[in-house]
């Protein structure tokens, strides 16, 4: 082919040989191998009709009442040891690549009447057999992205939910749009899973820039043509510094890591983590039920250069302890990141999302208010009245912040 170059491998040195000629590194296989057939069935009695128990991680049995726990991925395979001696990249089974021609539609034949069921992963994850009732959830990793590694269940009920998004609305309707405010329903609110990569790392950083000590300040010149001066000494400063990451939440979906400001709030999302990743359980089908679930869009290699950015701003915060002496800041001008290992992990988080659409120019804007359905953290963006904010300005403040609110207001 043009442009290819063809290489022998029998005249590579050794150790570049057995490296060329090895096999991919296979990933680490997540699923559970009692769940591939499609159904869960209850230890007790056999019934494949499981539900979560919400508030724990439990599931339970419809028919019988039978609870047993799922299985923490953390514990099963090891995830949070070894994190310093990771080298390259380690893939748990549920995160690797999607393919191009993965189908969204899956079927399976019923163990109980033979009928065939087809599940659309596309808005589902579970299904009935239409003939014997059986309950069917897609359990087997096929590489279209819908099912992951871990689950971590909803801890938060839709009724605390909605009570926490109507306490949020509540505190802010003075400034609220009229039109949100008449057709604000938190009954409205959807619990839903999204999909996330979960990172550890091993990393090493190195920064390096101009970090100046204040000797003096002083002013020269008079009324509107007074100005400040500094006098100050100027280092170069240099860090290196090496350092783990355990867990570290990766938006795994092109729509929800969308972070444009302009047509929606999606960053409300990243402020209500952390989660208690350290509990998710092994994942299985049965713990949907009642909840929806974006599939995940995005591989590795496309989040690879936000990981980047992440650490390096970890590296930052680690740094900046030790140049604290430098009272007038440090500006870095060089950075560099090795990282040395990574693993990834696909999971599902809870999330209890409240949306409304603002209209206006360029189509809008896309209001959320999102609860943690682990914690009951909750934030979110509610439309506002721009005039009241003025107006409160004017009276509470000064004609210059009402000029600053005029501002963001027009641009808004």
């Amino acid at each position: 082919m043009p442009g290819s170059l063809s290489l022998d491998p029998a005249t590579l040195p050794g150790p570049i040989r057995d490296e060329v000629l090895a096999p991919d590194p296979l990933a680490i296989d997540t699923a559970a191998a009692e769940l591939k057939d499609g159904l869960n069935r209850c230890p007790a009695c056999g019934s494949s009709d499981i539900r979560p128990k919400l508030g724990t991680d439990l599931l339970v049995c419809q028919y019988c009442r039978a609870e047993w726990p799922g299985v923490r991925v953390e514990e099963a395979f090891g995830f949070g040891q070894g994190i310093g001696e990771l080298r390259g990249t380690v893939v748990a089974s549920g995160a690797q690549d999607i393919a191009a021609d993965a189908a969204s539609l899956m079927s399976f034949k019923c163990a109980g009447c033979g009928a065939e069921v087809t599940i659309n992963t596309q808005s589902t994850m579970t299904a009935r057999c239409h003939w014997c009732r059986h309950v069917f959830g897609v359990n087997e990793q096929v590489a279209n992205g819908a099912v992951p590694d871990a689950v971590l269940p909803f801890h938060i009920d839709k009724q605390d939910a909605v009570a926490r998004i109507r306490q949020f609305v509540d505190k802010r309707r003075l400034f609220a749009l009229k039109a949100f405010k008449q057709q604000f329903t938190p009954e409205n609110v959807v619990g839903v899973y999204l999909p996330y990569m979960i990172v550890d790392g091993n990393v090493s950083a190195s920064v390096s820039g101009m970090g100046e000590v204040k000797l003096r300040q002083y002013t020269r010149g008079t009324e509107k043509n007074k100005q400040t001066y500094y006098d100050a000494d100027v280092y170069q400063v240099r860090r290196q510094i090496e350092f783990t990451v355990d867990d570290l939440p990766l938006e795994s979906s092109a729509a929800r890591g969308n972070l444009d400001s302009r047509v929606n709030t999606n960053n409300i999302i990243n402020a209500i983590l952390p989660f208690d990743i350290k509990n998710a359980v092994r994942w299985n089908a049965s713990y949907l039920a009642g909840f929806s679930s974006e599939k995940r869009d995005r591989d590795i290699a496309q989040l690879r250069p936000r990981l980047e950015d992440q650490l390096l701003s970890i590296a930052r915060a680690q740094v900046a302890p030790s140049v604290r002496r430098y009272g007038r800041g440090v500006r870095w001008e060089s950075e560099r990141l090795d990282v040395h290992g990574t693993r990834w992990v696909s999971m599902y988080l809870p999330v209890w999302l409240y949306s409304y659409h603002q209209p206006g120019r360029g189509g809008g804007m896309l209001h959320y208010i999102a609860v943690n359905g682990r914690t009951g953290e909750t934030m979110g963006s509610v439309p506002v009245q721009q005039w009241k904010l003025l107006l409160a300005a004017l009276t509470a403040g000064s004609a210059i912040e009402a000029a600053v609110l005029f501002f963001l207001a027009g641009v808004s």
